[in-house]
């Protein structure tokens, strides 16, 4: 069984940000499955089905960004499963808008909810994958940046974004970690070749 999580804020004024592509990626995978997440358990709303034929977890901490670590901590521990077994999505400002980097563990960079994950857990070592939100010019604030509402343009690129991750997460799920970082961790690597000349 897999616990995969979204992270984000809860509240309508949230939900259309860049901070809560974690959880618009737990919407698809739910769609796509028809599982239904809103059942409160452990500080989130969570939904039990299968996904690309696995038993999963579907859970969106209520807990808000920066405290994200403490529900999934307790969702863990109630499903008594391990670090291992979580996969975390969340929103990436390092990352150009539309790029989906997928790995299997790593530093929480600037991001307070992988922070809160990271110190909750007591381990980096759990799958993750980010959901690129990269502002094209430099921020004075990026709290201000992730936490307003996305544009007409950048929904439409966060909407693919969405279905590409879906689309990574059943991957993942049938042909293991390393099968989707191949396909979906591609662009990484060309677009330093292409920087190298």
């Amino acid at each position: 069984m897999r616990l995969i999580v979204g992270l984000g804020n809860p509240g309508p004024e949230y939900q259309w940000t860049p901070h809560n592509l974690g959880f618009l990626a737990v919407d698809e995978l739910a769609n796509r499955a028809g599982i239904r997440v809103e059942r409160p358990e452990a500080k989130a709303l969570v939904g039990l089905g299968k996904v690309a034929g696995e038993e999963v977890i579907l859970a969106k901490p209520l807990t808000y960004m920066n405290l994200s670590g403490i529900s999934v901590r307790e969702l863990l521990a109630k499903y008594a499963l391990g670090p291992e077994s979580l996969l975390a999505m969340w929103d990436e400002a390092q990352l150009p808008w539309g790029a989906i980097r997928i790995h299997a563990e790593g530093s929480a960079g600037s991001h307070n909810g992988a922070k809160s994950l990271i110190s909750s857990l007591g381990a980096m070592a759990f799958t993750r994958l980010r959901l690129g939100c990269g502002p094209d010019h430099p921020l004075s604030s990026r709290k201000e940046y992730v936490l307003r509402p996305m544009k007409k343009a950048e929904l439409e690129v966060a909407a693919e974004m969405i279905a590409d991750a879906g689309d990574a997460v059943e991957l993942l799920l049938t042909r293991g970690i390393e099968a989707a970082m191949t396909k979906y961790n591609r662009r990484e690597r060309q677009e330093s070749e292409d920087a190298a000349g």
